[in-house]
This record gives C-alpha cells, sequence and structure tokens, in this order.
C-alpha cells in the first residue's frame, strides 16, 4: 500500500493487509498524535488496510483559541 506521511512529507510503500494499529507500531507513529485516512475518511485503529490501499497520515493539530480569549 502507499502510505503517504506529512510533516515532513515522505512516502511509503508498506505490505499489506494490516491493521492500523500494526502500521503506527511499524511507523513508530502514536495513535494519538496522527489522523489515518483513506479515500478522504478517517479510519478507525481497529480497522484493515488493505494491500492495494492509498493511506494518508497528518499529524493531529489542536487549535482553537486559547485560554482567557
Amino acid at each position: 500500500m502507499k502510505v503517504l506521511l506529512r510533516n515532513p512529507r515522505r512516502e511509503l510503500d508498506v505490505a499489506g493487509p494490516i491493521s492500523v494499529t500494526r502500521l503506527l507500531q511499524q511507523l513508530d507513529l502514536n495513535r494519538e498524535s496522527v489522523l489515518v485516512i483513506s479515500d478522504g475518511t478517517l479510519v478507525p485503529g481497529d480497522a484493515t488496510l488493505a494491500d492495494d490501499a492509498s493511506i494518508e497520515i497528518r499529524p493531529v493539530i489542536s487549535g482553537g483559541e486559547g485560554p482567557g480569549r
């Protein structure tokens, strides 16, 4: 499968099928710090990704106004 990582941007080929949790472990990424997206849809951690999938992994960005604003 094609895995596009953001920040820094890089593309990897990973053998599937593989679970989202296992993929993130293999890439040494924390599940709480990234979003896994396939075809514009967030993918849950217990999902299995097919060998022909195209996946994007983006860092979670917290935003909004801080306290006292």
